[in-house]
């Protein structure tokens, strides 16, 4: 923002420029990041006025190829003989000190004032005719400090009686709210009253609460109130060091408001704007405008500005609370694409996205990503595929730290590999130290906010999951925590997880994993180990005895699914099968390899003909038990009672006889 265009803009007179002019004042401080409620107050100084004009123009007010800047304030000003000072006016970031002058830094009362209409306005926009207003004037006191203090004072009488004495005394506030020390001036309560009293209980409405800070010089005060758009009704000078924002609150009891009030206050404050915390009572006084006070004016500064309702206000306060990014259409980046991330792993994963390995018990996960950090640090291939050299933070929740030394030793040896970029790999050993993910996120980014790392591999995962890991809304959580370290460190987060229990061979790949389908859906790149088994032959023929068969799956959110990959655990480290052997083995759980595994295993065709004969060799005297078809075929009896079932009606069993179906009955007994 230009420092000097609240200053300019306080010496134009709105009721002599023109309708052009206007329109341009409006653009510019739109276009400087200033709020509408500054050009709607600075616009009410005009007889044309029209309530909600201002608001009708802003919201048609759109990016033009010449924008109106604030210069063109700054010009109108000029014009009319204003010079810009050093310190000029007040920009957001700007620090105001304040000299102590009558003249408020800045914030000038009206050259011309009419007392009685202030208070007219302030009790017409605040209350209905019928609401009792509690106010004091000359009913003061003087406490231990010489602090003239306020009594009780008026509380009986309705909004509508006070404007109608306003206005047949046109001419003199006091005939209708009593004299008051000029020293002192007076106050009003901002909430309608019972007429029984002035305490909290007496109040009828919780409509609005008084929200003042007198430790910001008051020009400071004024553009942090509108800044934040708070939802103003009336906004008093107090003739003091303040400005007394009455806050609409809408509350519909007390307990209500007192929370309000409080959510009120904290904002503030976190916004770095001090708050007098003694006015959060609905019954308080505040200055009331009209009267005088040490010869300054307690007057009506501005009405209805910011938002215009609580409900409305809070709308902006979690665009401002919610830390999430701005919306912005897709045409602003027509001309100026962003750049993707580059790639970590080709075709797999880019920088600063997530990716999960999975699969079963001893497959060998941990030695795989460690592998994974070695191919990263070196700028090698990892089962094929082309890393991109950078650093790793592997963090080791699992294994003693000297274990974990030596594997990645004994990976770097198996490989054949000078360690040359071994400083390339940061290790984070907390076995023994791990905390839940949520907690050890914050622990984490701020360890490695000076690092430069590419990549954090957290292993395993079930050291620090929270939550019940079946469930969706809890696995969600959880799944956040990886998207905080992507975000905050602006590297890759890579984390293994073990299979669900039984046989994952008929599974797709992206449904292996334990517990809720948020694992599989929640990385960008999903990577499934699955073991092959193999024929007698190959088992034969292998050059480690203790290797095993594995075949590498994906589920990508970033590129097309890779081909499956064919690869040996060899301790402890990941070949790729060159020769091709294992392109034909099928994954364990199939119905390839149970048959593989079984060479006893029948089709359907032959167990029914194996059947039929055994049928035909028992019935000798027409009486065949299910005990004599299971001694026959040395199977149990849930096989006898399987294969006559899978014969569709061929055989049925009647009085514990197992007969040839004539048609006559097609019922199991």
């Amino acid at each position: 923002m230009d420092k000097n265009i609240l200053s300019a803009l306080k010496y134009i007179n709105v009721a002599e420029v023109d309708r052009a002019d206007w329109i341009q004042v409006g653009m510019a401080l739109k276009e400087e990041g200033y709020p509408c409620s500054i050009w709607d107050d600075w616009s009410q100084r005009d007889p044309r006025y029209h309530p909600g004009e201002c608001e009708k123009k802003w919201a048609g007010f759109s990016g033009t190829a010449t924008p109106v800047k604030g210069g063109t304030i700054v010009q109108l000003a000029k014009e009319r003989g204003w010079t810009p000072c050093a310190e000029g006016a007040m920009a957001w970031d700007d620090t105001i000190e304040y000299d102590g002058n009558d003249g408020f830094n800045g914030f000038s009362p009206p050259d011309a004032w009419n007392p009685v209409q202030d208070l007219i306005d302030y009790l017409s926009l605040l209350f209905d005719p019928a609401d009792r207003v509690g106010y004091v004037t000359g009913d003061v006191w003087q406490g231990g400090e010489g602090k003239w203090l306020p009594s009780k004072g008026v509380y009986d009488r309705t909004a509508g009686e006070l404007i109608a004495s306003l206005k047949k005394h046109a001419d003199d506030i006091g005939a209708t709210v009593g004299d008051w020390k000029p020293e002192v001036g007076g106050w009003i309560r901002f909430n309608p009253l019972d007429g029984e009293g002035v305490k909290n209980e007496n109040v009828t409405k919780y409509k609005y609460a008084l929200v003042e800070s007198d430790t910001l010089p008051i020009a400071e005060q004024d553009v942090f109130f509108r800044k934040l758009e708070l939802p103003i009704a009336a906004l008093v000078h107090s003739g003091g060091k303040s400005l007394h924002a009455i806050v609409r609150v809408d509350a519909a009891d007390y307990e209500e408001y007192r929370k309000r009030v409080a959510f009120l206050y904290d904002f503030m404050e976190n916004q770095g704007v001090p708050i007098d915390k003694q006015n959060r009572n609905p019954s308080r006084l505040s200055r009331m405008p009209g009267l005088t006070r040490n010869g300054n004016r307690q007057y009506l500064a501005a009405t209805n500005i910011g938002r215009k309702s609580w409900t409305d206000w809070m709308d902006f306060v979690e665009g401002v609370t919610d830390e999430l990014p701005p919306m912005t259409p897709l045409s602003a980046y027509k001309d100026n694409p962003p750049l993707l991330p580059e790639e970590l792993i080709h075709g797999i994963l880019r920088r600063g996205h997530k990716m999960l390995i999975s699969g079963s018990s001893k497959a060998g996960k941990s030695f795989l990503l460690m592998e994974l950090c070695v191919s990263i640090a070196e700028g090698i291939p990892w089962l094929g595929f082309t890393c991109r050299q950078g650093r790793v933070l592997y963090v080791n929740l699992e294994i003693d730290p000297a274990s974990c030394i030596t594997r990645f030793l004994k990976i770097y040896d198996a490989l054949h590999l000078p360690i040359n970029k071994s400083e390339n790999i940061v290790i984070w050993n907390l076995r023994g130290h791990a905390v839940p993910l949520d907690q050890l996120v914050p622990k984490l980014v701020r360890r490695v906010r000076d690092q430069h790392l590419d990549a954090i591999v957290i292993d395993p995962i079930y050291k620090v999951i929270t939550g019940d890991e079946n469930n969706a809304s809890e696995m969600g959580q959880f799944c956040n925590q990886f998207d905080k370290i992507c975000t905050e460190t602006g590297c890759s987060a890579i984390y293994c997880h073990h299979h669900s229990k039984g046989a994952q061979g008929n599974k797709r790949a992206m449904d292996r994993a334990s517990g809720s389908g948020v694992f599989a859906r929640d990385p960008d790149a999903q990577l499934d180990m699955i073991q092959l088994e193999l024929t007698e032959d190959i088992k034969n023929n292998l050059r480690d005895g203790h290797a095993t068969a594995w075949r590498l799956e994906s589920s990508l959110r970033e590129f097309e699914n890779i081909e499956p990959v064919n690869f040996w655990f060899e301790y402890p480290i990941h070949r790729l099968d060159t020769n091709g052997n294992l392109g034909e083995m099928p994954a364990q759980g199939t119905l390839e390899a149970g048959r593989m595994k079984n060479s006893h295993a029948k089709t359907a065709e032959a167990c029914a003909e194996e059947f039929r004969n055994a049928y035909q060799a028992l019935n000798m005297d027409g009486n065949v038990t299910v005990s004599d078809m299971m001694g026959y075929l040395n199977v149990s009896d849930k096989t006898v009672y399987a294969r006559l079932k899978k014969l569709d009606g061929e055989f049925i069993l009647k009085k514990g006889r197992i007969l040839r179906n004539d048609g006559a009955s097609k019922d199991f007994e």
